[in-house]
């Protein structure tokens, strides 16, 4: 029995404390807090509608201050710190766990907040601190990075001798009505995927222009569809953890749609995230944009389609070359039905959750600072379609990607 505490209430911390919820034998208490209380109580009330019996309080926190967050930790005595907060925020609350000796797990890495780039190097840096406090960090525990990863590990564990070639495919071949949207916090979502491109291959890499390599993708039970090559957090980590990797890319689905309206906004500036003076104030352009964008928590009530996230992967196995794919579909609207989120939200926290469980349960419990595919992972595996994603496997696929 454990206590969770869950730092951020927008669509992921709500799947993660509905899926926590419905794990009361792991998960005997869950706290649920944000800089906005309201959020975290909107939640709570949709829990208990399903769950009444579930011992779940909402507190305020602002995780840009590591002292608030450990007078948080300190009153609350959790046992796991779930941070689904921003990508900005990794740091604070590391910090926080570290002075008062909790594990913690996130969904996405670090990134500083005056520079569109992520890397793991801030979080890494931190992997003697946790080991000498004995406390677990399990960085990147969503779909991608995390489910990737794990497939990934266990592509290796259980099919490969070495994986030479490894391509992450992630399709969201959905539709919510809206003509310009983000399936996460849309700030983030733009620093993403308007930074330079890039990939590993022959142990360097590879740095192209945004959206300059484009193929169609043929996905299970969705078809072909326009994919374009970007980087993506779990490259780097999954070339220095997966030995014998020649080649690893991440390719990503856009409308044509999607496409055109981003390269206007990008054209008028709006993208970009240096302050600009506006009738005395200063703003960031992508920050007001994303005060105007439909919320990606609001997203669900009307998503139809399926996502579609695998891991094509090429290799040696007894001296022979060898193919796989494994990879989940998610239904938009099944997952609302569910827990009131759209799939993007859903993929992402389910894993969270699974990966929170391990480590309260003493199976991905060791000192230091860990991605995901540094653990076991059979035991994820295992739980990763009893709680609502199910994988699915080919052997000798046949989907040729471009060099």
């Amino acid at each position: 029995m454990a206590k969770v505490l869950i730092i951020g209430a927008g669509g992921v911390g709500n799947v993660v404390a509905q899926k926590c919820a419905q794990v009361s034998t792991v998960f005997s208490e869950i706290v649920l807090a944000s800089r906005t209380k309201q959020k975290c109580d909107a939640i709570a009330a949709a829990i208990r509608q399903t769950y009444p019996q579930v011992n779940l309080s909402t507190t305020q926190v602002d995780a840009d201050h590591t002292q608030e967050v450990v007078a948080l930790i300190n009153d609350v005595r959790p046992d796991i710190v779930v941070n689904v907060a921003l990508p900005y925020q990794d740091l604070s609350i590391m910090d926080a766990c570290l002075e008062t000796g909790v594990d913690y797990l996130d969904t996405a890495n670090y990134e500083p907040p005056h520079e569109a780039k992520f890397e793991y190097k801030w979080q890494w840096a931190y992997h003697e601190k946790y080991q000498q406090a004995g406390i677990t960090a399990v960085l990147g525990c969503g779909f991608d990075p995390g489910v990737t990863g794990i497939f990934t590990a266990f592509a290796l564990k259980h099919h490969f001798d070495e994986i030479h070639y490894l391509d992450i495919v992630d399709c969201n071949a959905g539709d919510h009505g809206q003509a310009f949207a983000t399936n996460f916090n849309p700030e983030i979502n733009i620093r993403e995927i308007t930074q330079n491109g890039r990939y590993y291959k022959d142990g360097e890499w590879v740095e192209i222009e945004p959206f300059s390599i484009r193929q169609l993708i043929d996905y299970p039970e969705i078809g072909p569809r326009p994919s374009y090559l970007l980087y993506h957090e779990e490259l780097e980590s999954l070339v220095k953890h997966i030995p014998g990797i020649k080649q690893a890319r991440f390719w990503m689905t856009f409308s044509d749609s999607y496409i055109t309206h981003l390269r206007v906004l990008q054209n008028v500036g709006m993208t970009s995230i240096e302050p600009v003076n506006y009738e005395g104030h200063e703003i960031v352009p992508l920050k007001f944009l994303k005060a105007v964008l439909p919320q990606p928590s609001s997203l669900g009530e009307t998503y139809q389609g399926k996502t579609s996230i695998g891991c094509h992967i090429r290799g040696i196995k007894d001296g022979q070359e060898k193919t796989y794919y494994v990879y989940n579909n998610c239904d938009h609207a099944a997952a609302y039905q569910e827990v009131g989120a759209q799939a993007i939200a859903y993929t992402t926290g389910v894993p969270a959750m699974i990966g929170a469980l391990l480590v309260v349960t003493g199976k991905w419990k060791k000192p230091g600072v860990f991605n995901v595919e540094q653990f076991d992972p059979d035991p994820f595996m295992e739980k990763l379609g009893t709680y609502g994603l199910p994988w699915h496997e080919e052997f000798d696929s046949s989907v040729e990607l471009v060099d």
